[in-house]
């Protein structure tokens, strides 16, 4: 994980750019077959994906680590919300257990990676402005 006191923008975050990477497989999984008909589903899991990377932006953009650490619990919030929605998704063969397997894998890698921003946040006697 990249010291956050190294880091100028959120683009620069581990967690972010694994976040833009899942969202885009997301939503490639839902633009096809029966999962794109699942307009429910769909838009539930796309906008979960989506929370993962702006709270993590939103959060780091404030400027404050109390803020911030809010914002990645929500985010880490939202990797849990996209796991359980990707178990639907198996159950009703909207995706392969292959597929499965590796989404679910890259959303607890996101999820180990907010939770260790959130453990550096705790330790840290850095505070307010981009924790320098």
């Amino acid at each position: 994980m990249a010291d956050v006191t190294t880091v100028e923008a959120f683009e620069d975050l581990e967690a972010w750019k694994k976040a833009r990477e899942l969202t885009q497989s997301i939503y490639e999984i839902c633009a096809r077959g029966e999962f794109g008909r699942d307009y429910g589903l769909k838009d539930q899991i796309c906008r979960a994906a989506v929370s993962v990377m702006s709270n993590i932006a939103e959060g780091f953009e404030r400027g404050g680590d109390k803020e911030f650490f809010q914002f990645l619990a929500q985010a880490k919030r939202s990797c849990g919300e996209i796991r359980s929605q990707l178990y639907v998704a198996r159950d009703q063969r909207y995706i392969s257990h292959e597929q499965f397997d590796c989404l679910v894998d890259r959303s607890m890698e996101i999820s180990r990676l907010i939770f260790g921003l959130m453990q550096y946040l705790k330790k840290s006697t850095m505070r307010g402005n981009k924790y320098r």
